[in-house]
Parts: C-alpha cells; structure tokens; sequence
C-alpha cells in the first residue's frame, strides 16, 4: 500500500494539537471562537426567521449543469416553489446550484447557506442577494438547514451530503426535533446503502428498529419527490403560508 501524504497545513494542525499552552492562550482563543460561533447563530437566525416554509436540497458541489441528476433537482426546485414552498441549498455549485436555479427561475424564494472552505465554494448566481448567509462552521449552518427546513430532499452526492442526511435522520430518529418528510432522489443510487442498512444495521446488528427504515422515502422524479412531501403535510391540512 502507498504511503499516505499528509498536507503541511495538516501536519501543523496535528502538532499544534499537541503543543502545551498556558491558561491565558487557552482562554484567549476559545473565548475568540465563542463569540464567532454566536455571531453566526445570530446573524443565521435573524435572516432565516423571515424566509418562510422551506425545503432544503442537498446534493454534491461536482455535478454538473448537463447530468441528469442536476436537471431533476432544477426541475424539483421549481415545482416546490409552484406549490408554495422556497428553498434552501448549500449555495455552492453542481446540485446546489441547480436548486437556487430552479427556484429562482419560478419567481420563489431561493436561499443560499454557503461555507467557507480552502477550495470550494462560492455562492452561486442564483441565490437572492438578501438570502445568501455565510458561514465558517459546518456545525452552525447544520442547525440553519434543519430548523427552517420543511423538509429534505436528497440527491446524489458526497461526504457532505451522507453526513447532513443522517444528520436529519439521527434528530428524528431521537424525537430531538420533529417528524418532517425526508426524500432520496435516484433508487440506483441510494439503493446500495438502503440495502446495507436493512441487511447490517437492522437485521444482523439491530442497530436501528424496523420503524427507522420509514424515516425517509426513495424515489427517482422530480413529480414523486414534491408529492411525498405534500402528501406529509396534507395529513396534517397543512399548507406552506406564503
């Protein structure tokens, strides 16, 4: 097996990680990254409060304008906004660029939630310019996509994605936050995983109860994604306000 290289800017993190400091450093920075923290949590709070019923799409930064996964969330965003709802993205480009699209181009509500990272990513030219909020701590902008979200629609994608969707499903799952309608878009990508958790974490582990699986739903059309979602809240008579 190849060595692993390591960054310099990770060889430093790690033996800084390991260096002594006294009281007074200590103090100085984690008081520094508290008041970030709570910079963020209000500036986020304050703007999303205003945005109204959401739903958040999720989704890799390198798919690109021509695959088809880009299209369904581009056509998904704007039927979420013709039947009443905005949306929420990671504000970068690839799936995140095709939700602001699509909900830009139905005249809708089109938030950006964008972090800032060494290579990637800049807020995309589809974002209302008094919606797009950046953010330095993954963590912070986690709670954003949860709390003013009405529901999540998950398309292909990465690391990224994997950890917001299990995100959702673990808050759920520990009634931390409320029920609300979780969506895989594309059964041949999602299928996979599905089937490792029936197989491994329910079955042979029993890691997860049988009632878990029903926490979110699969299906592969943009039509099929916002009816999931409709339907949830139509059993409750429920409708977005805006």
């Amino acid at each position: 097996m190849a060595e692993e290289k390591i960054d310099i800017d990770d060889e430093h993190k790690i033996i800084k990680a390991f260096k002594n400091r006294d009281w007074s450093e200590i103090k100085s920075a984690n008081s520094w990254v508290i008041f970030k923290v709570m910079a963020e949590f209000v500036n986020g709070f304050e703007k999303m409060a205003k945005i109204g019923p959401c739903v958040s799409i999720f989704g890799s930064a390198r798919t690109k304008p021509d695959h088809k996964y880009y299209k369904i969330a581009e056509e998904i965003a704007g039927k979420l906004v013709r039947h009443g709802y905005g949306v929420i993205t990671g504000g970068g480009p690839g799936i995140m660029e095709a939700g602001n699209k699509g909900a830009r181009e139905q005249g809708g509500k089109s938030v950006g939630l964008n972090i800032i990272l060494p290579f990637e990513q800049n807020g995309n030219i589809y974002i209302d310019p008094d919606k797009l909020i950046m953010f330095d701590y993954f963590f912070v902008r986690k709670v954003m996509f949860v709390k003013y979200a009405q529901g999540f629609v998950v398309m292909p994608g990465g690391f990224g994605t994997l950890d917001e969707l299990f995100e959702a499903l673990t808050l759920i799952q520990t009634k931390k936050i409320g029920r609300f309608p979780i969506v895989l878009v594309g059964r041949s990508f999602w299928s996979g995983l599905v089937d490792w958790i029936k197989e491994e974490l329910l079955t042979r582990e029993k890691n997860v109860n049988p009632e878990d699986l029903h926490l979110f739903s699969i299906v592969d059309t943009a039509e099929d994604a916002v009816k999931v979602i409709d339907d949830f809240y139509s059993k409750y008579l429920l409708q977005p306000n805006f």
